[in-house]
């Protein structure tokens, strides 16, 4: 019987190419895997709309996947009918210092409403990356804080990488306690609520199935997939991850490119299966 019994994949420079497509080969290797036992959780900073089409294509819901939202803020069984079983709602108060801090550091800030993203620019090239990634249609808000609807789970600040490390080092200062904040990608903040990183969630997930870490392989390239990389039994990244992100992994599997979740899943899962 294989120790593993769950992958937990990170999307944007994991599971998917350049192109955000999930290749054929690494869709055929996750069919397998899943119609051998393995169950999929797709972990990503994404909001849950822009997950969905991921996780219907590779079918999760049919083999007890799980959708972790938000950096895991918004933990959803995955079907037919989703079911939310966990959901992380961010201090509503704190959305008028984040517009302005994100502003004086000349940066945008977006949030998601509905099937749509809120954002204070539809111009900006990182905006519409986020527009891209999703498949979402961007709204500007002139009057973000007035406009925005509540709840949310997250504000994301956009921006050249030499404006946000210093933005990050503040706000991580001036709001400890009451924020987490962390970047996903160079020109991605993420601004969630306080504890929210994708191991948090992911303890929570094994409780709820019976799992232990050492049942969980995770495979990641962002800084926000450290946590889950290292809470895993098996912790995973792309030859396409940032150094640091390597340096704490146990294994380096090819890039995002070259089908490395593939690689993974057939060498710690469908091989030893086939030796049995």
């Amino acid at each position: 019987m294989n120790k593993y019994k769950a992958i937990v994949l990170d999307l944007d420079g994991t599971l998917t190419n350049d192109a955000k497509e999930i290749t054929p080969k690494t869709h055929d290797t996750l069919m397998q895997a899943q119609q051998a036992g393995l169950r999929i959780v797709l972990a990503s900073g994404r909001p849950t709309y822009g997950i969905s089409a991921l996780a219907d294509e590779l079918e999760i819901g049919r083999y007890g996947g799980f959708v972790l939202a938000f950096n895991g803020g918004r933990i959803i069984e995955w079907g037919e009918n989703p079911r939310i079983i966990a959901d992380t709602i961010l201090d509503a108060s704190l959305v008028s210092p984040l517009y302005a801090a994100a502003k004086e550091a000349g940066c945008e800030i977006l949030t998601y409403q509905g099937e749509g993203i809120a954002a204070t620019s539809t111009r900006n090239k990182y905006v519409l990356h986020e527009a891209f990634i999703n498949k979402m249609p961007v709204k500007l808000y002139d009057d973000f804080v007035g406009q925005v609807e509540h709840p949310i789970n997250k504000c994301l600040i956009v921006g050249d990488p030499q404006r946000l490390i210093p933005l990050e080092q503040q706000l991580a200062a001036r709001y400890a306690g009451r924020l987490s904040v962390y970047r996903s990608a160079a020109f991605f903040l993420e601004c969630v609520p306080p504890g929210i990183d994708k191991a948090a969630s992911l303890q929570l997930l094994i409780e709820r199935l019976g799992l232990s870490r050492e049942e969980l392989m995770a495979v990641g390239d962002g800084y926000n997939d450290l946590s889950m990389i290292r809470f895993a039994g098996l912790g995973v990244a792309m030859a396409n991850a940032a150094r640091e992100v390597q340096d704490a992994a146990e294994y380096i599997t090819y890039s995002n490119q070259e089908d490395g979740v593939a690689h993974v899943v057939e060498k710690f899962f469908l091989r030893p299966l086939s030796k049995q």
